[in-house]
């Protein structure tokens, strides 16, 4: 599974959160990785540099093999808690396609 990681200019893109983010969506998606090529993350802060509340955007795309793209977007207070509350609504998302899968 790839995970390729994109930024606004109001968040610093660096190694630190890379490999943070690596490291979590590997975890979290580990019951999907054989079916998952590629994880999206597109982080935003909406306000730039003004304080507000909800401003970080978290917006997943999973990209899974033999089936259209999945994407998921979450607004919070930091970037951490936007991360997983998109990555819980991708894993319910991905959780809803397999048990449609295994029916048919």
């Amino acid at each position: 599974m790839i995970i390729q990681l994109n930024t606004d200019k109001n968040i610093a893109g660096d190694e630190r959160l890379e490999s943070y983010l690596g490291t979590l969506i590997k975890e979290e998606l580990s019951n999907f990785s054989d079916n998952i090529t590629r994880i999206e993350v597109h982080l935003s802060d909406e306000n730039s540099q003004k304080k507000g509340e909800n401003d970080k955007r978290c917006m997943l795309e999973a990209r899974i093999e033999n089936r259209q793209p999945i994407a998921v977007t979450s607004h919070a207070n930091t970037v951490e808690i936007a991360v997983n509350e998109a990555l819980e609504k991708l894993k319910a998302s991905l959780e809803t396609i397999e048990g449609r899968l295994k029916k048919y």
